[in-house]
């Protein structure tokens, strides 16, 4: 069974269609909002296979001393794939926010996520 991982904030119509679609959800957290499962603890056995959330929940706040790259570590340890949910026209400026973890985190346009996420389901 695949499992998404979603990051608070995330459209829960959307949310709604892949549990009807027998796709597991599983809540995540930035490490701040306390949603779900801290990001940072994500492990193999939670069988997690792509990740969703908007742009502003994986960039810490300025003062924390974390980048993008720390909060989503484990992601890229793992080798778990992550959409990073953004407006098209903010993409530039959005990889320059992410810094390194734009390197293998992908940003995607709201009304793009649904076909995004299937070719990542599909190609697994």
């Amino acid at each position: 069974m695949i499992r998404v991982g979603y990051l608070e904030g995330t459209d829960p119509l959307f949310l709604n269609e892949l549990v009807a679609r027998n796709i597991d959800t599983i809540p995540l957290s930035n490490g701040m909002d306390g949603h779900g499962k801290f990001l940072g603890h994500l492990t193999k056995a939670d069988e997690i296979d792509v990740v969703v959330g908007f742009l502003h929940k994986v960039i810490p706040l300025a003062d924390s001393g974390l980048t993008p790259a720390d909060i989503l570590h484990s992601c890229k340890m793992h080798r778990v794939p992550v959409l990073v949910v953004a407006q098209r026209e903010l993409h530039t400026k959005a990889e320059g926010a992410l810094g390194k973890a734009a390197e293998f985190a992908t940003l995607v346009d709201p009304a793009e996520l649904r076909v995004r996420l299937d070719r990542l389901i599909n190609d697994r």
